[in-house]
């Protein structure tokens, strides 16, 4: 298992290397022609400019859209056409640049029809079965949650033996919501975090030194771990650590 920290000099510049990289990833894995690249995206305004830039790649560069599985990290249990919802967003900025087969792409259920959260969970457990990530995009929050994986909650649980829950009353005290685990996230063959901005500088620190006190600190790839930050938020970062 391997950890890279990739140093960019802003949000913009961090943004449009991850989406070329995750584009050259994607070409490389589908080298193989039986492969299906099975991808989780995450929510987060970082997020959203990589999916941009990655839709604008996609054409001409090799990537088969119909071998490319999307699921996500976790999503707001509300309705479908919520604009605060992760996956209409990530899917609006993909679907205008490629074909996306509607038959590999998962998010995660909507209120609408769904009894509760924990419904909307066990449904997810059974859609993603034992599928394993290829990549796996994490943005982190200023407190260290990752997907919808909170500190000090009893969402934070290394040891759980579900793979999707279902939370109310979360730390963020908004919608009810459904998220990945730490042991679900934790079976992804690549785990790329993306921290953009100086509020970010301490849980950076704090995540790469793999603190057990945060989730971000625990979440690691099997073979890989990427920490795309910008310069803002790898201030506490010794500068030997970041590879420019």
């Amino acid at each position: 298992m391997n950890d890279q920290v990739l140093r960019f000099s802003g949000a913009e510049d961090l943004a449009e290397q991850a989406a070329a990289l995750l584009v050259a990833r994607i070409v490389t894995i589908q080298a193989d022609p039986e492969r299906v690249v099975q991808l989780c995206l995450t929510g987060g305004r970082i997020a959203q400019r990589i999916y941009e830039g990655f839709g604008r790649r996609v054409d001409g560069s090799g990537v088969d859209p119909g071998r490319l599985e999307l699921w996500w990290t976790d999503e707001r249990f509300t309705s479908t056409d919520d604009p605060a919802r992760h996956a209409g967003v990530a899917l609006a900025m993909m679907a205008g640049q490629f074909a996306l087969d509607p038959a590999r792409t998962h998010p995660m259920p909507a209120a609408d029809g769904v009894a509760d959260a924990d419904a909307a969970a066990a449904t997810y457990t059974k859609e993603l079965g034992d599928v394993v990530f290829d990549i796996c995009l994490l943005s982190i929050g200023p407190e260290g949650h990752v997907a919808s994986i909170f500190p000090d909650h009893p969402s934070f649980d290394t040891q759980s033996s579900q793979t999707v829950i279902g939370l109310t009353n979360s730390p963020k005290g908004e919608d009810d919501r459904i998220s990945l685990t730490v042991p679900a996230l934790n079976r992804s063959h690549e785990v790329w975090f993306l921290l953009s901005g100086l509020d970010k500088a301490d849980v950076a620190a704090s995540a790469i030194a793999g603190s057990t006190e945060i989730p971000a600190g625990v979440v690691r790839g099997t073979d890989d771990t990427l920490w795309f930050i910008d310069r803002d938020a790898a201030a506490g970062l010794p500068w030997f650590r970041c590879a420019l």
